[in-house]
């Protein structure tokens, strides 16, 4: 049965699944019809044959509803950036969370991480990838006040969850290195929340900043004190604000 509440369909991150969503469905599903989708080779899904940007967002696609409110984090964010400016018609609403147009630092994008640092994680993950996941976990919640607890919460979503596939880890990777969005934003014409935390060591807030200032129908909020996982340290707010923006 087709349901009459306004979907709201999640992407999750790097690594990850679509269990990290758990807690922020809970608040939302009241008002909303909220899907937590896996990203191919995450959570028990088999990996696709082709790992580009393009066909993680046509596999999207599949299970999209037309008009849906779509929210992406961290990278899920640049899949549903990327989905929204070509398919217009499928994106009513984007929330982009803990995102970047541009994982990695260069010479004219200050707002990223270094290229060696990411390539790092790419060696470690061929000699330990599940060692290296959990010290990735451990970057999105430092400086966070409870960042034991919520380290925890994130290490059991990972760790409950089926192996991910370890093609999919490599070429998610691959995407975090060379996905660079900055070109095509002012295409991206639907109402977008850009959801940002202050303390955000992976994604720097000024990316949240940036992303605002360039998409042109986007409104920003900081979470002064949240890192990257503000879904998971601050829910009550995420949630109040992704009711207003959807209601707005």
């Amino acid at each position: 049965m087709t349901s009459s509440k306004p979907v709201i369909a999640m992407l999750h991150g790097w690594g990850m699944n679509a269990r990290v969503f758990d807690t922020l469905v809970e608040r939302l599903s009241d008002d909303y019809d909220v899907r937590a989708l896996n990203l191919p080779g995450h959570g028990g899904r088999a990996v696709l044959k082709l790992n580009t940007l393009q066909s993680w967002v046509d596999d999207l696609l599949n299970q999209l509803p037309a008009h849906s409110t779509l929210l992406g984090w961290s990278i899920g964010g640049q899949i549903a950036m990327r989905a929204a400016i070509d398919h217009p018609n499928m994106v009513a609403r984007l929330i982009v969370m803990s995102s970047t147009p541009r994982f990695v630092a260069s010479d004219d994008w200050a707002h990223g991480m270094a290229l060696s640092d990411l390539q790092t994680f790419g060696a470690d993950l061929v000699s330990d990838s599940q060692s290296t996941l959990l010290r990735f976990l451990s970057l999105q919640t430092r400086g966070v006040a409870g960042q034991k607890a919520l380290l925890q919460q994130l290490r059991a979503v990972f760790l409950d969850a089926p192996l991910i596939d370890a093609e999919a880890l490599k070429q998610g990777l691959a995407l975090l290195c060379t996905t660079d969005l900055r070109a095509e934003l002012p295409r991206l014409m639907q109402p977008t929340l850009v959801i940002h935390g202050g303390l955000d060591t992976l994604t720097p807030a000024a990316a949240g900043i940036w992303l605002a200032d360039n998409i042109p129908n986007a409104r920003h909020i900081e979470l002064a004190r949240a890192a990257h996982a503000p879904h998971l340290s601050h829910g009550d707010e995420v949630a109040a604000e992704i009711g207003r923006f959807i209601h707005a």
